[in-house]
């Protein structure tokens, strides 16, 4: 679980990356969420833009975060940030505060 002052750092590290993934008309489908949790094994944070669906974006943002074991980061606009760590630690490119 991550404290304030860890999902402040991710957030301000997310400002400078691009959407990787977007949900859009077909919804969060299984395909999205392995397609999340290969980016997530790649590159650790992820940002998701809702382009659809965004009077739900809380509720498929956390579902989506249960289905890939990673940690939702925080819910931004039409914008949710997730982050999981590398298993391993030659791979990490986020240090964590």
């Amino acid at each position: 679980m991550l404290d304030s002052k860890s999902r402040s750092f991710l957030t301000g590290l997310a400002s400078t990356i691009p959407a990787g993934i977007h949900l859009g008309k077909q919804g969060p489908t299984e395909a999205l969420a392995v397609q999340l949790a290969t980016l997530l094994e790649r590159h650790e944070l992820v940002k998701l833009k809702f382009v659809d669906f965004k009077d739900d974006k809380k509720t498929i943002a956390a579902d989506l975060s249960v289905a890939t074991a990673s940690e939702l980061v925080r819910v931004i606009g039409n914008m949710a940030i997730f982050y999981k760590k590398n298993p391993d630690p030659d791979k990490r490119t986020i240090r964590l505060p």
